[in-house]
């Protein structure tokens, strides 16, 4: 399925959300980017997510290994693309802008004992045969089910605004959890969590520990479907993510979960805490 801009009935606005794309999605003009861009960023990808501790220079030094002419400042732009960042701790270089606020890590030695307890969200990079697109996912800390999802073509908050307001129609969480990117640091964004009763937890800067089941569902995301398709466009990456998070929460047994699927652990302990 395809946007027709001259469609006779159905508007952009409509096409978009039958979709399940935001209209800036449709609306974006991407700045071209090379093949051997796309090609680094590839293999980025795949390095990234098999060693996340790989900061520019050791990333470096991998893709000459590999075959590439690359430098350092090359590198460092193709990650900052990509929204990725080595796990290490890094001093703190930047100052949070004033409007801005980073909250303190919530979850350090917290049980986590029931569902919509903990929420995390995070941010990754998705290839696609001749571009790429970012994906935000929302999960459950106590079962690892994938509350929602979202796909688009810019790191604009919307999608992140998007994903969060699908999610609480599954409830609402005691604590939110998140790294200090500045979609997840902006005033929309925070704001929407204040307006709940939310209380609001953030990673320590450069600590992707801090939120490692969101870091896990990237490696099984990465492996079991995305370095296994060929995405065309976002429309085929939308179907692809759709099947993948169906077969996640309810289908994929996990060792973790003590081989239950997401779904079983999420609902029957809400039905538990219902009736209780």
């Amino acid at each position: 399925m395809s946007i027709a801009p001259d469609h006779p009935q159905l508007s952009i606005r409509r096409q978009c959300d039958l979709l399940g794309l935001n209209r800036s999605s449709f609306y974006y003009d991407p700045i071209p980017i090379g093949e051997e861009d796309l090609r680094l960023m590839r293999e980025i990808d795949e390095i990234y997510t098999r060693l996340p501790f790989y900061g520019v220079p050791r990333m470096t030094k991998e893709l000459k290994k590999r075959g590439f002419d690359v430098g350092k400042k090359r590198v460092r732009r193709l990650m900052r693309d990509m929204n990725i960042q080595a796990i290490y701790p890094k001093p703190n270089l930047s100052i949070p802008r004033k409007e801005n606020p980073v909250y303190p890590y919530l979850l350090k030695d917290l049980m986590i004992t029931a569902p919509n307890q903990v929420w995390c969200t995070d941010i990754t990079y998705i290839r696609m045969r001749r571009g790429f697109a970012y994906l935000v996912a929302i999960m459950d800390w106590y079962s690892r089910f994938v509350l929602s999802w979202e796909i688009s073509v810019t790191l604009v908050v919307d999608f992140c605004l998007r994903a969060l307001r699908r999610a609480f129609k599954h409830g609402l969480p005691g604590i939110f959890n998140s790294d200090q990117g500045s979609q997840f640091t902006s005033l929309s964004f925070t704001g929407l969590l204040q307006e709940k009763e939310i209380q609001i937890s953030m990673d320590g800067r450069g600590r992707v520990y801090d939120n490692i089941f969101i870091e896990r569902l990237w490696r099984s995301v990465k492996y079991e479907e995305v370095y296994l398709r060929d995405y065309q466009d976002i429309q085929e990456v939308k179907e692809g993510l759709e099947r993948y998070f169906e077969l996640y929460n309810y289908e994929r047994l996990h060792q973790s979960l003590d081989y239950n699927t997401p779904a079983s652990m999420y609902y029957a302990r809400k039905e538990v805490m219902a009736t209780a």
